[in-house]
C-alpha cells in the first residue's frame, strides 16, 4: 500500500491535538498562589479529586 499524505486540514488537526494534550498535562500542575489559581468548580479539579480518592483506596 502506498503512503498517502495528510490533507492540510488533517495535518493542522494533528498538530493542534498534540498541543491540546500538552496544555492539559501542564494544566494539572498549577502552582499554589499563582495568578491563574485553579477554581474548585473546574473539571480538572473534580477529576483530580476523584483520582485522589481512588488512589487513597488502593
Amino acid at each position: 500500500m502506498a503512503v498517502t499524505r495528510l490533507k492540510r486540514k488533517d495535518r493542522r488537526n494533528k498538530t493542534f491535538a498534540k498541543l491540546d494534550v500538552k496544555f492539559l498535562k501542564l494544566a494539572t500542575n498549577i502552582e499554589l498562589g499563582s495568578r491563574s489559581k485553579q477554581s474548585s468548580k473546574d473539571q480538572l479539579a473534580k477529576n483530580n479529586a476523584v483520582l485522589a480518592q481512588l488512589t487513597a483506596k488502593a
